[in-house]
């Protein structure tokens, strides 16, 4: 299990974290997201251990992480950064990460050759973005680690590839019960993997919840009246957005679904329909009433 508990981190007279709690379960994918410079990227570093917060705590399973070797022999870091040895060849760079990681894996090293496909004799530096990406995830899951932490972990590969080594990840999470925590701007993609999603604005987590519970209380309606929209319904449900097309009008609501559909119903709407919210939508009107500025929305 991941837990950070209050911790704050200042770089200057920036505040990048404020007293940011978040905890990833065992066994669980867990989704960060939030706009750019929310904090993400530097909460992660100090969960890696990279950085040492200011105030506040941070374990994996129980453990501190800042300067504990051994704990980060059973933890895996991919960010959008890579870094490789110049002049390594992917199977020298196997030959170090064995010697690093006490669970490495030799067998499954060449197993994954074939999803993989790469010439293990090429210089790691010499390959593409993408396929350097390739050779972090290769190397990563034969470390076998208890937790994967990931930062914009699938950016450069093409689609065949990226559902590949989710499905990979997910197979260890199901069979090892390893801990994913990714940070990623692609919402569709975690909402297809995340069991908890935790949404971060300005160095805090403002939402925490299970996939499921973060799209509880904000729906998406479809409704459409014989006359004009009945305005008293604005001041009985919190209506976050709304457009119209003709007499059908879309509104994102903010409450309990039965609640809400009651409340329509009693204008005798010839459509009252509740529609399925993505989790770039939680994440856009959660921010949205945060007073995070979205401007030309189409839902």
């Amino acid at each position: 299990m991941i837990s950070v508990k209050n911790v704050t981190k200042t770089f200057g007279s920036f505040k990048s974290l404020d007293e940011m709690t978040l905890t990833a379960k065992k066994g669980s994918v867990y989704g960060l997201i939030g706009p750019n410079g929310a904090g993400k990227t530097t909460i992660i570093k100090n969960i890696m251990g990279i950085y040492s917060p200011d105030s506040g705590s941070i374990t994996i399973d129980g453990e501190a992480v800042y300067e504990n070797s051994d704990l980060k022999q059973r933890v895996i870091y991919i960010s959008d950064d890579l870094f490789f040895f110049a002049g390594y060849s992917i199977k020298a760079m196997a030959q170090f990460y064995s010697g690093l990681y006490k669970n490495w894996s030799w067998e499954r090293y060449e197993s994954l050759k074939e999803v993989f496909k790469i010439d293990e004799k090429r210089k790691v530096k010499r390959l593409s973005k993408g396929m350097q990406k390739q050779v972090a995830f290769w190397l990563g899951i034969c470390a076998k680690p208890e937790v994967m932490i990931l930062d914009e972990p699938v950016d450069g590969l093409d689609p065949v590839m990226r559902r590949n080594v989710w499905k990979l990840l997910l197979q260890d999470v199901a069979e090892n019960e390893m801990t994913v925590l990714v940070s990623s701007h692609n919402l569709r993609e975690l909402e297809d993997i995340c069991d908890h999603v935790g949404i971060v604005h300005n160095g805090k987590v403002v939402l925490e919840k299970s996939l499921d519970d973060a799209k509880g209380n904000i729906h998406k309606l479809q409704v459409a009246f014989d006359g004009d929209f009945p305005d008293d319904l604005y001041s009985e449900v919190k209506v976050l957005h709304t457009e119209s097309i003709g007499r059908v009008h879309m509104l994102i609501v903010k409450g309990e679904a039965d609640e809400i559909k009651g409340k329509f119903k009693k204008y005798s709407p010839i459509i009252c329909d509740i529609l399925p919210l993505s989790l770039e939508e939680v994440f856009i009107y959660e921010l949205g009433g945060m007073g995070y500025e979205f401007e030309n929305i189409i839902l």
